[in-house]
């Protein structure tokens, strides 16, 4: 499936599960349905199974939004306290549309729990009170945290224990019912190599041969790119290294501390969820990585560079990325918003020392190259998680794996064949229906929820036929585009494949300097 025929269905109104391979677009999606949504009035409740998710998307948590907070059980005096509170009520009735990121991460009873919340408040008897739900995520990637019961009793507990451990597994999921909405582009990796190893990995069917190709970048911690950050799977290799290397560069360290605002509770939520620490120490020769996107500036989330100097006014890092640029970092705003206000907010550098990072808090950024420990490996879909951060197989360089590095959950493999058949399923359906009747839903849908029927956008017409018209072009799209043309692909194929029209095309490639 298409990010456009995804798109389609989103606004119709239905749940959905937004899910695909890493590097597929599922955020690049949700983030167009949300400027879909707000173009037209509609608020969505944005949330995500963890902080550092939420931060990624703009939101909060879902164990926040939904005001069961850390709570592994649900009595019925949880839930009437959590109904009588004034603020959780207004927030969860204002809502039509609760998209949930990183869904792969949240056990079935948490998601059981909000949809019980959900029902209470609304007091709709409809899963999550007949609200649109969103799920998105790739449950071959990281899975929930198991935890120890701690010795309670289990008096008048809503949510019943179960062996079950995926969020799909969850009442409350099967009774949404969603529509499977499988994404199948690939925007990170080109290498057809190295897209073989991870389907492998993702197939569970990784072989002798597949072996063979990550031995061949097999090397030691003294031969490695001098910047290239190393994942770790465990937090104490990652601190170990960061603050070794740090202490070896010349001259004191400068340290910029972060500020905030709001409540406590929300502001410690987001300094959890940062990728940026709360005193940053950084020095001249640091390695450094983009914790924040900013086009207009020119980097992402995971985009590298070292330290050259200081701003001398300001004191602000200017940073040497990769292609020669350098850029003088300011501070940027990590938030939590309702309805277009801030409740909470903190500020600092969008920047973290990258000698090391761990495998968890890679998830969701694209590295240009990266030093990869896998032995350490101790739960299903972390070796996955770290290998697809990176777009060649020529830019990884692996120090070792164990016997679970390559593995996913094998309850997962089997369940993936069932996600993807419903996807075909869903494509088929919806290609046998007429644009009018499509156009009708997604009406229909944006005035149940209250909406304007006409984004005012003036692209809208030539977005039915065009979806990618007038919007701008990001790094991903660009390496596909030269890819492509350079094989031999004309600019009517091309037009059909980016859902753009001719002429954006051509102009694009004119940029690239691929024509005159």
């Amino acid at each position: 499936m298409t990010q456009s025929q995804a798109l389609a269905i989103l606004k119709t109104g239905a749940n959905v599960f937004l899910t695909g391979e890493p590097g597929s677009g599922k955020t690049y999606a949700i983030n167009e349905y949300v400027a879909y949504l707000r173009g037209r009035g509609i608020e969505p409740a944005i949330t995500a199974s963890t902080g550092i998710a939420a931060t990624h998307i703009g939101g909060m948590t879902i164990h926040s939004w939904s005001g069961i907070g850390i709570k592994t059980t649900l009595s019925q005096h949880d839930l009437q306290k959590i109904a009588s509170s004034q603020y959780i009520t207004k927030r969860v009735r204002r809502a039509n549309v609760l998209i949930i990121e990183e869904v792969s991460m949240l056990n079935p009873e948490t998601l059981s729990m909000v949809d019980a919340v959900v029902r209470k408040i609304t007091q709709h008897p409809e899963p999550f009170g007949g609200m649109q739900v969103v799920f998105s995520g790739d449950f071959f990637q990281l899975p929930p945290v198991v935890k120890k019961e701690t010795e309670q009793s289990v008096q008048a507990t809503l949510i019943e224990k179960s062996l079950a451990r995926f969020a799909y597994d969850s009442s409350a999921w099967i009774g949404a019912n969603p529509t499977v909405c499988y994404l199948t582009e690939q925007y990170r990796q080109d290498d057809r190599d190295f897209l073989g190893v991870l389907s492998a990995i993702r197939r569970n069917a990784f072989t002798i041969d597949h072996l063979h190709q990550i031995e061949a970048r097999k090397t030691h911690s003294q031969a490695v790119p001098k910047n290239a950050p190393k994942l770790f799977t465990h937090n104490v290799d990652v601190d170990r290294i960061n603050d070794e290397v740090l202490a070896k560069l010349p001259d004191e360290p400068r340290g910029f501390p972060m500020s905030a605002q709001g409540p406590d509770a929300l502001v410690a939520a987001l300094k959890k969820g940062c990728l940026s620490p709360e005193t940053l120490l950084l020095k001249v020769g640091a390695t450094v990585m983009f914790t924040k996107n900013s086009p207009k500036e020119g980097f992402v989330n995971g985009t590298l560079g070292v330290i050259r100097e200081f701003d001398e006014e300001e004191g602000y890092p200017i940073v040497t990325v990769r292609n020669g640029r350098q850029i003088t970092v300011e501070p940027m705003d990590w938030s939590v918003e309702e309805n277009g206000t801030i409740r909470a907010q903190i500020t600092q550098l969008p920047l973290r020392l990258a000698w090391a990072i761990t495998v968890h808090k890679s998830q969701g950024m694209t590295l240009e190259k990266a030093v990869v420990d896998l032995s350490g490996v101790f739960e299903f879909g972390q070796g996955y998680v770290a290998l697809s951060r990176i777009r060649r197989l020529s830019d990884l360089y692996i120090l070792g794996w164990n016997e679970r590095a390559f593995q996913v959950h094998p309850d997962i493999v089997a369940k993936d064949g069932a996600f993807r058949a419903q996807s075909v399923a869903t494509v088929d359906t919806f290609t046998k229906m007429g644009r009018e009747e499509i156009a009708a839903m997604h009406k229909q849908f944006i005035a149940r929820c209250g909406g304007k029927s006409d984004g005012g956008t003036g692209f809208d017409k030539i977005r039915e036929v065009h979806p990618n018209a007038y919007r701008p072009w990001d790094k991903e799209q660009d390496e596909k585009l030269k890819n492509l043309y350079t094989k031999g692909w004309s600019t009517g194929d091309l037009s059909k494949t980016f859902e753009r029209k001719n002429g954006a095309i051509r102009s694009r490639l004119a940029k690239l300097g691929l024509l005159n």
